[in-house]
């Protein structure tokens, strides 16, 4: 009998590590759905997932909003079959990072997309994955969410380090399901979300970062697991620099 075809939606598949892991799981064995703000990349990102020998549909959405966040998990529900795979990798952070800087309405908007958005998509997939006895799901955290990160900010590392809980407390109460999460951390990355960054790193430093593809393999081995086998944390870091990440 041959093996279900995944539904995997992606959030923050328009650039960084989102995009390089929808590249990295393009292949007759998934359909993506991949997700993020800007449609005109979306549509692209989808005809180069079709190149690769793949399937994938573009669903545009800010993933700080509740209320698209809602409606693209109910179109998603009605137009193909349940997700069984997760990947959240959106993220923001601000120029702003220290106490004496501390503005709430930033200090809001980054805990919105880094921790209330993934409990929010976390729980929408959860009932079709139930229904389905599998799921997996991989969200995105930072060297800033597993241990201090030093410049990465207030806001920031709250939010990610309060992920470690959030798929500790999924992976303690859906594993019976089948259902397993990996929080994974990565070190320096080179995105665009360096920019944010109160003085950005030269090319010099980002050659030494990690490569968002480097991150995308490691998206796709823990995706690929046995479904009776849960990396609950996985960290990454580049070898010449243990730095705090985006």
């Amino acid at each position: 009998m041959p093996q279900q075809q995944q539904v995997t939606w992606i959030i923050g598949a328009t650039s960084g590590v989102g995009r390089a892991s929808a590249l990295a799981l393009a292949g007759p064995d998934r359909h993506l759905i991949v997700s993020g703000r800007r449609a005109n990349l979306l549509s692209a990102l989808a005809d180069e997932v079709a190149a690769r020998g793949g399937t994938a549909t573009a669903l545009a959405l800010d993933a700080g909003d509740a209320q698209a966040m809602d409606a693209a998990a109910e179109t998603i529900a009605r137009q193909h079959a349940p997700v069984t795979e997760l990947l959240y990798s959106a993220g923001l952070n601000v120029p702003a990072r220290s106490w004496a800087d501390l503005k709430m309405t930033e200090f809001e908007a980054v805990v919105a997309t880094n921790l209330t958005a993934v409990a929010r998509v976390i729980a929408r997939v959860l009932p079709g994955m139930r229904t389905g006895g599998a799921g997996r799901v991989v969200v995105i955290s930072s060297w800033a969410g597993w241990t201090h990160g030093r410049g990465a900010g207030v806001a920031y590392s709250a939010s990610k380090t309060a992920l470690k809980a959030l798929t500790e407390s999924l992976n303690d109460q859906e594993g019976p399901h089948g259902i397993s999460a990996c929080l994974l951390c990565p070190g320096d990355i080179d995105t665009p979300l360096i920019d944010n960054r109160p003085i950005v790193p030269d090319r010099a430093q980002r050659d030494r970062m990690l490569a968002p593809e480097d991150v995308a393999q490691a998206v796709r081995f823990v995706f690929e697991l046995p479904r009776h086998v849960s990396i609950n944390e996985l960290v990454i870091s580049p070898i010449e620099s243990h730095s705090y990440g985006r």
